[in-house]
């Protein structure tokens, strides 16, 4: 009786491939033939999954997408009870690039943002997504904490979203070009995160990718 296959499994497979092209090699001369032999499968068997490379890096993408949100999923978690700072340091935190696997995806992410900058229409046919849904998520719970207090009245809650989120990715890229480590771009993010939120600086024990974090036992919302 001939094994069943299972699709799902085999398209991820092969969108995985091309996730680890992103991250070592770039995607600019990424050819199918050459996702076929990082998968370990036929050419074929890519063009039967994918028929075109934009559809197949529209699917590694997406697989890229889910990758970082359980990244982010995980690192919210480890601080211990959900709060809006909570939320926005773990989000933040679990996309600097400070162990194996965020420096994994990081440099995943910026193969496909150097591919969109060579290819702009790719760009303006499928946009990027995921950071414009990450931006908002931030800027909701800016809002949240700011109504309950933690955040001055003042502050523009989507500007102060966009303006940590491109603080994060470009202290992402100047620990990818060994400008810094991961531990000092997590001070700087900690210290503009502290000037935002009404609360203290990270506890001394923190570790720089956030797994041991722990919200201040009382007094404020600290992650």
């Amino acid at each position: 009786m001939p094994k069943r296959v299972d699709h799902e499994e085999r398209r991820r497979q092969i969108g995985e491939a091309l996730l680890r092209i992103a991250s070592t090699r770039g995607l600019q001369s990424a050819t199918m033939r050459e996702v076929a032999a990082e998968a370990g499968v036929s050419l074929r068997l890519v063009q039967y999954y994918f028929h075109t490379k934009e559809e197949l890096l529209l699917a590694a993408l997406a697989y890229l997408g889910e990758q970082l949100t359980e990244r982010v999923r995980a690192s919210i978690r480890a601080l211990g009870p959900a709060t809006p700072r909570s939320i926005v340091y773990g989000t933040l935190t679990a996309v600097l690039p400070t162990d194996e696997e965020s420096v994994r995806l990081t440099r995943a992410y910026t193969g496909f943002y150097t591919l969109i900058f060579s290819e702009p229409e790719l760009g303006a046919r499928h946009g990027a997504t995921y950071p414009d849904r990450l931006e908002s998520l931030l800027a909701r719970y800016i809002a949240e904490a700011q109504e309950a207090g933690d955040v001055a009245a003042d502050v523009d809650p989507a500007l102060a979203a966009a303006a940590l989120l491109a603080l994060t990715n470009g202290l992402g890229s100047s620990v990818l070009g060994g400008q810094r480590d991961g531990a000092a771009a997590s001070r700087i993010l900690d210290d503009q995160i502290g000037r935002l939120f009404r609360a203290g600086p990270p506890p001394d024990d923190a570790t720089p990718d956030g797994s041991d974090r722990r919200p201040e036992p009382e007094g404020g919302t600290h992650a």
